[in-house]
């Protein structure tokens, strides 16, 4: 048996003891559970799902409780406190998970969060932090991302061009800031699509899809609200700005313009100087 420090491990129970449990760890020995987070009813020989992580003497420890994140995983998480080695952050266990001055893309401040990656160290076999991302956010293999493919995203950086995101917990990409029409900001998880994957290994996002299926569906959409609307009138029109569109709909101005076309192809509304409406039956 092979255990996985940092991440949770399924052990079972081999001794009870006053202050806890002990769990079979295989070739790392018995691994004490303290009592705190022995859960009810459990028993010797029962199969456990815990949290392996080091205590404040550097010794290997189970816990029941749910870690904010796991060793692998990238987190937005706040500071607790520093010292002259580091930074500590609130990661949701007892112990705070540490970030090296060395690791930091900025110095952080405590109460400040940011978003790190969370690794063993393999020179200290601790559990440790890094803000400094660009060296552990991999390139896609071949297929591995396709277009319109929906993907989880992490937003970790701005730039002038728009934010940064990782990408299902593994790749860096970007949502540029023109294409970008509600509220973003470093530490939000959001649901994204990929536009491009370049051949450098760049990938772009957005936060919506372009399709002409997504076209479509929102003309079903925006007509449907014209028949509701008072008068069958909508005050919004090419002139719009994307923010009040997005605001309204949910949809980018882009599709927004694509669906009105759609619809005044078909006969179905009238552009009007202040708006839409529906076109009147004959």
């Amino acid at each position: 048996m092979e255990i996985q420090l940092g991440k949770f491990n399924q052990l079972p129970i081999v001794k009870e003891v006053d202050f806890g449990q002990y769990l079979d760890g295989g070739e790392a020995g018995e691994i004490l559970l303290p009592q705190r987070y022995v859960l009810p009813n459990s028993k010797i020989g029962d199969v456990i799902n815990v949290f392996l992580y080091l205590d404040s003497e550097e010794r290997l420890i189970a816990t029941t409780e749910q870690p904010y994140v796991q060793v692998g995983e990238y987190a937005f998480l706040e500071v607790a406190w520093i010292n002259e080695y580091g930074a500590f952050l609130d990661w949701g266990l007892m112990k705070d998970l540490f970030v090296p001055f060395g690791e930091q893309r900025e110095k952080m401040k405590k109460g400040e969060r940011y978003v790190v990656y969370t690794y063993v160290d393999d020179a200290t076999y601790r559990i440790v932090a890094s803000s400094k991302l660009d060296s552990f956010l991999q390139r896609p293999e071949q297929d591995e991302l396709t277009n319109e493919q929906e993907v989880n995203l992490l937003v970790w950086d701005q730039t002038d061009l728009g934010f940064k995101v990782i990408i299902n917990n593994q790749f860096n990409g970007l949502i540029y800031a023109n294409e970008i029409f509600q509220p973003v900001s470093i530490g939000m998880s959001l649901t994204g699509y990929i536009q491009q994957i370049r051949s450098d290994g760049k990938i772009d996002v957005a936060l919506q899809l372009a399709g002409k299926q997504n076209i479509v569906e929102f003309s079903d959409e925006l007509y449907e609200l014209l028949k509701n609307a008072k008068d069958g009138f909508l005050p919004f029109h090419d002139k719009s700005p994307a923010e009040a569109i997005y605001d309204e709909f949910e949809v980018s101005k882009k599709t927004f313009k694509r669906a009105v076309g759609d619809l005044y192809k078909k006969r179905m509304i009238t552009l009007l100087s202040n708006g839409i409406q529906l076109a009147k039956k004959r």
